[in-house]
């Protein structure tokens, strides 16, 4: 690990022009590429791809094998399980340069993507969503939904803590209440 304000593994290569923030460690065979930003206390695993042009807030963790391509955006407390895995071209083909048609995607504060989801690009998943492993999302996830299969279908909805919420919107394990929100996803309720 280096003596600077972030730990990286001797084997991570971090290009010139990336900014990291304070606390953060980057393990074995870590790629940060030009004009990335990545926030304070986040955790970037072994053999992870970041950039180039990448945005990560604040306290995210990014599991094993995962890459995450320019267009991509991780707002704060975003967990990315192994493996998962984004797109950033609807339609790509080897003989056809498409970079310039790149869908932007937005994964909101603490959404937790599951080990080997897909998150097709230009989706935006909301704040705590939930999706589960294996999963293949090809539209929204509003805030606070749990979805899991293929494609990703809402199957109830899920607390700031985690846990799945009862019928009435109820967490069992911290007693938060939600209601429905202004958009299709939930919100605490007051």
């Amino acid at each position: 690990m280096s003596g600077k304000k972030y730990q990286a593994h001797p084997t991570a290569c971090i290009d010139d022009g990336v900014l990291i923030g304070r606390g953060t460690k980057i393990w074995h065979f870590s790629h940060i590429m030009p004009g990335t930003v990545i926030g304070e206390n986040c955790t970037i695993g072994q053999n992870v791809a970041v950039g180039p042009d990448v945005r990560v807030g604040d306290g995210c963790k990014i599991q094993n094998n995962v890459s995450v391509y320019k267009g991509v955006t991780l707002e704060d407390g975003v967990f990315c399980g192994p493996s998962m895995v984004f797109t950033n071209v609807f339609n790509p083909r080897a003989h056809i340069r498409r970079m310039d048609e790149a869908r932007p995607t937005l994964v909101k504060k603490g959404a937790s993507l599951g080990a080997n989801s897909t998150i097709v690009c230009g989706v935006t998943v909301g704040r705590y969503a939930f999706v589960g492993a294996g999963a293949v999302v090809t539209r929204d996830v509003p805030a606070h939904a749990l979805v899991y299969g293929n494609p990703a279908r809402i199957r109830g909805w899920v607390c700031e803590c985690g846990a799945k919420l009862d019928a009435a919107l109820v967490c069992p394990d911290c007693g938060a209440r939600y209601a429905r929100g202004p958009e299709q996803g939930l919100e605490k309720a007051e």
